[in-house]
């Protein structure tokens, strides 16, 4: 099934644009994620591993063996007047300027989470169950979220929040790119670019985008596509906001689970018929 080939879907086919596999932060192994899309007859999906490109196509081949028509896609980690904003890509050329943003955060990123693990081992810190803890990941720290695991399941923080401010205190760092150049990347290598759960805000982590601040990124002339708007934790006001917004500006709109594994959510079977407008771009006919 080529990423080029037009598919037709049924208005109430099932449709997931915002998964996470092993790859970034998620617990999902590329193919047990796929085993259950499959059983659960989902149609089109995207993958968007934080930062990572060079995954895209072996997520293409696990689905094209079940059926699946994956769209390209990756979760950027941007940053806009000091804040951070997670942007979906869809659709995009692979080895292009994207690819070029994405390899330079990510190396930035696992040079801080290695950095940041030197440092809590030079503390006294000791790990000896890390191959165990991170077994899902090769057994290495590759992302600041194994800092935390390790933290954690060796009894050097009670929770993940104490050990965020014990990698925060250690010298982590969130790595990021300007939004305006990875929405440039994404459009030169034929893609669109949504920001992703505006209305989720969470401090130190993710700063909240209401209307009027998705009105005054593109005022600064970055020119966006669209937003996510079918997203697990919104609320119906959060949905009707931002479904409002889009319309009125002539955006269009996307659904997500953000799934990262059993452990936390599973994909969610969203409707076909929600989402018709991006799945066009992207070479998906809703009927």
């Amino acid at each position: 099934m080529s990423q080029t080939m037009p598919t037709i879907l049924d208005a109430t086919e099932r449709v997931d644009l915002h998964m996470h596999t092993t790859y970034s932060d998620g617990h999902w192994a590329p193919a047990a994620l796929f085993d259950h899309l499959a059983a659960e007859h989902f149609r089109v999906v995207a993958v968007t591993d934080h930062d990572r490109t060079d995954s895209v196509a072996e997520m293409v081949a696990l689905g094209a063996a079940r059926g699946i028509r994956v769209i390209r896609g990756v979760e950027m980690t941007t940053n806009w007047q000091g804040d951070i904003a997670h942007l979906l890509c869809y659709g995009w050329q692979p080895d292009g300027a994207l690819a070029e943003v994405a390899r330079e955060t990510l190396a930035d990123q696992l040079a801080n989470a290695q950095a940041v693990h030197a440092a809590l081992v030079r503390q006294g810190l000791t790990f000896p169950r890390q191959a165990e803890v991170l077994a899902d990941k090769g057994g290495a720290v590759n992302h600041p979220r194994d800092n935390i695991a390790l933290l954690v399941a060796h009894g050097h923080a009670p929770d993940s929040r104490a050990a965020v401010e014990i990698v925060t205190a250690a010298g982590h760092r969130t790595a990021s790119a300007p939004l305006a150049r990875a929405v440039a990347a994404a459009h030169a290598d034929g893609g669109v670019a949504i920001v992703a759960h505006p209305g989720r805000g969470e401090s130190n982590a993710f700063a909240s985008f209401a209307p009027e601040r998705l009105a005054a990124i593109r005022a600064e002339g970055i020119p966006l596509d669209g937003i996510e708007v079918f997203y697990p934790t919104y609320t119906e006001a959060q949905r009707t906001m931002y479904a409002a917004f889009a319309r009125d500006d002539g955006w269009l709109i996307s659904s997500g689970s953000d799934s990262h594994g059993p452990r936390q959510r599973y994909p969610i079977p969203y409707p076909a018929s929600g989402i018709a407008p991006l799945l066009a771009r992207l070479g998906v006919v809703v009927r």
